[in-house]
């Protein structure tokens, strides 16, 4: 296994390429990308019920701002 993580036979390949290779993110990123799609569908759920409904209503509020919380947690673990 190369420095950057991939695979040696990867790693020269691009490096005779001439391309820069970027070192693989941790494991866990792959968590947090799923974590932050699922939080993105459900807002994205929520904004399309608000427009529909015309108003937002408070547990849409809420279910929002608890959003918001679970992402600033997310982006302090980075």
């Amino acid at each position: 296994m190369a420095i950057s993580g991939f695979p040696m036979e990867v790693y020269l390949r691009a490096l005779i390429a001439g391309e820069k290779m970027r070192p693989r993110p941790p494991n866990e990123y792959a968590e947090i990308r799923r974590q932050l799609a699922a939080i993105g569908n459900n807002i994205n759920q929520i904004a399309r019920t608000v427009n529909a409904r015309g108003f937002a209503s408070g547990e849409d509020i809420a279910a929002i701002t608890a959003a918001q919380e679970t992402i600033w947690n997310i982006a302090e673990r980075l």
